[in-house]
């Protein structure tokens, strides 16, 4: 299955205005559905929302471009290995994803639409899952400032 670049970029206008609400009610859904991964993240979640609206924006932003994407999404990987993040993780993270914006996308969400960011949201995971059993995303290999 592949995405669908204008399925993809045109919910994500949909959603676009909510702006940070969206990342509040992820990390809500994220963490009630999941509380194991809480310790995962700082007590205090707003540059944490701010850097997922980000790197969201900027994905949807440069989806035509795959040189781009993949890009973020080692850099994304690597960096997530220093916060203890792994592989096993993104069923949950993609489950909260899809939650977040068939929520916020209300009567605009349609199968096409949720079929198209399932199958970005693969193409998210390998690409960030690749990148993080990578000798230099090891430990020390990532630093949390990002």
């Amino acid at each position: 299955m592949t995405f669908n670049a204008t399925l993809i970029a045109g919910s994500f206008a949909v959603v676009e205005p909510h702006g940070t609400k969206i990342t509040k009610y992820f990390y809500e859904h994220l963490f009630d559905n999941n509380p194991g991964v809480r310790g995962l993240f700082a007590r205090h979640m707003e540059d944490q929302e701010d850097r997922l609206w980000n790197a969201l924006g900027g994905l949807v932003a440069n989806l035509e471009d795959t040189e781009v994407v993949v890009r973020i999404l080692r850099s994304l990987g690597a960096r997530h290995v220093g916060y203890g993040a792994l592989p096993e993780h993104f069923p949950a993270v993609g489950a909260s994803l899809l939650a977040t914006l068939r929520h916020f996308a209300g009567e605009a969400w349609t199968p096409q639409i949720e079929e198209s960011w399932t199958a970005l949201y693969g193409v998210i995971t390998a690409t960030m899952s690749e990148a993080m059993t990578e000798p230099a995303a090891g430990p020390g290999g990532a630093s949390r400032s990002g």
